[in-house]
């Protein structure tokens, strides 16, 4: 079993520990992977995109607005470093369609135009190098925290290191220095990010 498999066979206990036992399987029973064609192009923008990843698109292809057999799906299916904060999976088309999206907005934190916002020193200075695959939304549907994963870091970071954004206060941090780890805290922390009050949510 890899990792994205571990990660979800343990977010479906989390799911059914909480009650959530009927959204669970609602969404196992549509959910599929990502098709050979976005995963071919998705790895021709990102030719560094970590295995997991892509082990983890081929069980689910996004849990954001996804239309699985003609019906939209909004699920939590990640976390971050936020407490009891969920977030969606985007899918391998948004992942695809959003590059070089937070270009067109952040450039006032990848250039620390404000002291008073936090940008981790691990994150570049330079706009025009960035390149970052936006992998996650927030349950506000992005509005207040998206997730990234960096592979353009500074010399004081990692390459492949996961990036979270938060606003209101703004700020930019790197809460995983790679993908698996990122999957890794999520499981360790023990998907603490699902709730009943989360699951409630749908009833």
């Amino acid at each position: 079993m890899n990792i994205a498999e571990k990660y979800v066979d343990g977010l479906k206990k989390a799911y059914y520990e909480v009650g959530g036992k009927e959204q669970w399987d609602d969404f196992e029973n549509v959910m599929h992977g990502a098709s050979k064609e976005d995963m071919e192009k998705l790895q021709a923008l990102y030719p560094d995109i970590p295995e997991s990843l892509l082990q983890l698109l081929e069980l689910v292809d996004g849990t954001y607005w996804r239309e699985y057999g003609g019906e939209k799906v909004a699920f939590y299916f990640l976390g971050s470093d936020v407490e009891e904060y969920p977030y969606y999976l985007l899918s391998a088309q948004q992942m695809i369609k959003n590059k070089d999206k937070f270009q067109s907005w952040g450039d006032y934190l990848i250039d620390r135009d404000f002291d008073d916002v936090p940008v981790d020193e691990g994150i570049i200075d330079d706009i025009d190098s960035l390149c970052w695959l936006h992998f996650s939304d927030c349950m506000n549907n992005g509005g207040t925290s998206q997730l990234f994963i960096d592979f353009s870091p500074s010399e004081k970071g990692k390459k492949g290191q996961i990036v979270r954004f938060l606003h209101d206060p703004d700020e930019l941090i790197v809460i995983a220095e790679s993908f698996d780890a990122y999957l890794q805290m999520l499981m360790e922390n023990e998907y603490e990010f699902i709730t009943d009050e989360t699951v409630e949510e749908w009833d």
